[in-house]
């Protein structure tokens, strides 16, 4: 960071006092019009060593569409806080696949991605009509960001299923969703008068989950894709970006030829959280590097590195390995004192807490929540901006699992704990990826970190 800024310095102040040098031998108007030049080519180069600067890892984030409303979360706020300097992807979640007998793409929520008029801008610069809401603020950034990627994540945890199913169990279904989607997305025909070519660079596939049934069409929808962006390549010149989310889970990654899926895409973007979480009734660490004897419940599965060594021994290359952080704490109450409340009886979720920390959400409802509270508005998980709010407060006392490089919060009083990352985690994360040569990183999500960014921040430096 300070290098960038530094050497951005050093070029703009060169280029000025070799301006002010020529004014010798050329009259002024035109030195005036050369300076300008100089100085808006000096800040392009700044922004794109600002995009190139994790030495070949990729860092990605995921903007979640429904995060400007409650959470008041916008694309704007990439550009305010800086975190777009840090990333190379940005991955919009979502787009739907439709669950027809036909599947298609289509806008998952067309009033916050194309129609709402209202979002902030990004450039300073008010949107013109027909595209406003995130794609047009996407457009914005993209303009002044020009080496970062965007993609568009298609299905999600709430995605139809049933719609890739159905597209990828045919030659011609493959064909027809690839092309739906390539024309709506990438060429840009986003609904009748709306259209914005090149505005996302390729996919993130987030089919959740094939079955065994889908283990080879799955493959084969990834090639038809693949191919397809290749064909428009030949056309446009432009290199298009392919990639899929894949599962910590074994019992869910056994349905996917890791090594043939992988041939098809630039990177996977690889879970690593959600190791544990409400769904046990003993408290663990959801996204901790390493396990550890002293885990009651330990498995060749309950840890990053776990995940690491069985993608790479089923054939997916290390620079293909991106490695998934939580900007968000999963939670549990009822919890014993012991060990910091790891591995500790639950008996259930953490609540909904204010987002500043200082009690309880009165009404934590998605459709009509109390102001103030969490965003993510869900019991047994937090955001990583509130956990800042309670670390070393309100009854709140941190621990950190060296063993396992995981971080905890609990609250003996309320009997509440978190395990979640914080800096020292990421660091320790970040490390792991250079020293064994993986592809990068991504977060989910990016609305979940502090009005600052702090924790993206911190994980893009360690990449560095």
């Amino acid at each position: 960071m300070l290098f960038k800024r530094s050497y951005a310095r050093r070029v703009d102040t060169a280029l000025i006092l070799e301006a002010f040098d020529m004014s010798k031998y050329f009259p002024l108007r035109p030195l005036r019009a050369a300076l300008m030049s100089l100085l808006v080519l000096a800040s392009c180069a700044s922004q794109s060593l600002s995009q190139a600067r994790h030495h070949g890892k990729v860092f990605g984030g995921y903007f979640e569409e429904w995060g400007i409303r409650y959470a008041n979360y916008n694309i704007a706020d990439l550009e305010k806080n800086g975190v777009a300097d840090e990333l190379t992807h940005l991955i919009y979640a979502f787009g739907n696949v439709t669950p027809t007998t036909s599947p298609a793409c289509a806008v998952a929520d067309p009033l916050a991605a194309y129609e709402d008029s209202t979002l902030p801008s990004v450039s300073g610069k008010a949107y013109t009509a027909p595209l406003f809401g995130n794609f047009g603020a996407i457009q914005q950034l993209k303009a002044r960001h020009p080496n970062l990627t965007v993609l568009i994540s298609l299905g999600g945890q709430a995605g139809n299923v049933a719609g890739f199913t159905t597209a990828a169990s045919t030659e011609a279904g493959r064909a027809a969703l690839a092309a739906s989607c390539i024309d709506m997305f990438v060429k840009g025909n986003i609904a009748p008068g709306v259209s914005a070519p090149g505005l996302f660079d390729g996919f993130n596939i987030d089919w959740e989950f094939p079955t065994a049934a889908d283990k080879q069409s799955f493959t084969a929808l990834l090639k038809e894709f693949r191919t397809q962006l290749s064909a428009l390549t030949k056309t446009t010149g432009e290199k298009y970006t392919l990639t899929f989310d894949s599962p910590a889970d074994p019992q869910k990654y056994v349905n996917i030829d890791l090594k043939a899926a992988a041939d098809q895409v630039d990177f996977l973007t690889i879970d690593g959280y959600d190791y544990a979480g409400t769904w046990d009734k003993q408290t663990n660490e959801s996204s901790s590097l390493y396990d550890s004897v002293a885990d009651p419940a330990p498995s060749d599965a309950g840890s990053i590195d776990a995940t690491v060594r069985a993608y790479l021994k089923a054939g997916v290359p290390a620079a293909k390995y991106t490695m998934g952080m939580p900007l968000y704490a999963v939670g549990w109450t009822g919890v014993s004192a012991a060990n910091h409340g790891l591995y500790q009886n639950a008996t259930g979720d953490s609540p909904v807490l204010l987002a500043d920390g200082s009690g309880v959400c009165p009404n934590p409802s998605k459709t009509a929540a109390s102001p103030g509270c969490d965003t993510i508005l869900t019991a047994g998980f937090l955001t990583y901006s509130t956990i800042e709010n309670l670390t070393n407060k309100n009854g709140f006392v941190p621990w950190y699992d060296s063993e396992r490089s995981g971080a905890t919060l609990y609250n003996p009083a309320t009997e509440t704990f978190y395990s979640y990352d914080n800096p020292t985690s990421v660091a320790a994360k970040t490390a792991y990826i250079k020293k064994n040569k993986l592809g990068g990183a991504y977060v989910w999500a990016l609305n979940d970190d502090d009005a600052s960014g702090s924790l993206t921040k911190t994980i893009a430096a360690g990449l560095k």
